[in-house]
């Protein structure tokens, strides 16, 4: 029986997932010091650059190697800016399931990047790994997280009380840690067939692009860098920095 994913791109209309590198380190550092990132996940704050090296160059590329899932750098296609990560972990072998987490950088924000990268990996896994369950975990008040879950077609389950803490920071600036329930939210392979995600197809097109790692264009065979827009915050809801717990080593969020 197979244990660990195998070391792949997949490709949609605008965005790569791939493996991290080192190259990412310093977007990396610095999207995971944004503020919603600190308030919604476990990682160390500040997250310094030695950290962000460490995920890049080791840690994350352990994940796969040692089977407990795989982790995703996201980037845009044409400008190979870093948008976010997609990490699937506690993965089950035996039963097929895995849970997914992610974060998207700041900038990138209210461009439809997460759903898109999530639906992308979930179909992977669904068609190319034979998986039967796909997890995610949302911190009850984080709506920006329930609505990607909810766009790409996920159930609620039900409520874990109690169950996660995340970070609320105080007028000095200061941070301290305060409990929350998680929602869980489940997606199978059935759940892609319904019109959702049909709706989906026709806005960000297909997910069917999946190359290995060694036969993947390295970034100077790609389209050269073009200019970048500039992305507002959008508004005092909690943003989508993402799913799930994590320990606090790892940059993936709820």
């Amino acid at each position: 029986m197979t244990t660990t994913f195998p070391d792949v791109t997949i490709s949609t209309d605008r965005l790569v997932l791939r493996p991290f590198e080192e190259e990412d380190v310093t977007a990396l550092a610095e999207m995971m010091n944004d503020e919603q990132v600190t308030a919604w996940t476990p990682v160390p704050h500040p997250y310094t650059r030695a950290d962000a090296h460490a995920w890049a160059t080791d840690r994350s590329h352990a994940e796969r190697t040692e089977g407990r899932g795989i982790v995703f750098a996201v980037s845009e296609f044409l400008t190979h800016r870093l948008v976010g990560t997609v990490h699937l972990r506690d993965t089950d072998w035996r039963t097929r399931t895995t849970e997914i987490r992610y974060v998207t950088a700041p900038w990138a924000r209210g461009e439809g990047y997460a759903s898109e990268s999530v639906l992308a990996v979930a179909r992977w896994l669904f068609r190319e790994q034979q998986f039967e369950r796909l997890e995610m975990r949302t911190a009850a008040d984080n709506t920006a997280a329930q609505q990607v879950a909810q766009k790409i077609g996920c159930i609620s389950e039900g409520v874990l009380r109690n169950a996660w803490t995340v970070r609320a920071q105080a007028a000095d600036g200061t941070w301290t840690d305060t409990r929350t329930d998680l929602i869980v939210w489940s997606l199978v392979p059935e759940d892609l067939d319904d019109e959702d995600a049909d709706a989906f197809d026709e806005v960000y097109g297909a997910y069917d692009t999946y190359d290995s790692h060694e036969a993947r264009l390295s970034r100077t065979d790609r389209p050269a860098h073009a200019p970048q827009p500039a992305h507002a915050a959008h508004g005092p809801a909690p943003q989508p920095v993402h799913a799930a717990g994590a320990d606090r080593n790892r940059p993936v969020t709820r």
